[in-house]
């Protein structure tokens, strides 16, 4: 990539950006300073998070990320997902190799500390 494809296309994009990161300072400061129940900052950070997403999304790079956003759910939305028996069968196949490699790597363990006993003559 060129640095010129890294720089905002104007200043206001720049000027977007900063609010964005002024808002989320904001919310950041405002939820240790001030003294309000943790409801109350809960709902002032979500709703300050979601002003900062907005003019986020009013970018550049946010219109991009919303498009990318879009086009990933229009391509889970064509997934496949396997049923409940197909998903059972493969969490079984799956449980069965765990176990079988556990064991071998146990019994490979096992086979080369007691190796490792007898030439250093340690006895463990």
């Amino acid at each position: 990539m060129s640095a010129a494809s890294e720089t905002p296309k104007s200043g206001i994009e720049l000027v977007k950006w900063l609010l964005v990161f002024a808002i989320l300072a904001a919310a950041v400061v405002g939820n240790y300073v001030y003294e309000l129940s943790a409801l109350e900052r809960a709902i002032a950070v979500v709703v300050l998070v979601i002003i900062a997403g907005v003019v986020a999304g009013q970018t550049h790079k946010g219109k991009t990320f919303i498009n990318f956003a879009k086009e990933a759910r229009t391509e889970v939305r064509k997934v496949v997902w396997p049923t409940r028996q197909e998903t059972m069968q493969t969490t079984i196949v799956v449980l069965i190799a765990t176990l079988i490699m556990g064991l071998l790597l146990w019994g490979l363990d096992a086979i080369l500390m007691r190796i490792v006993s007898f030439l250093t003559g340690l006895g463990i």
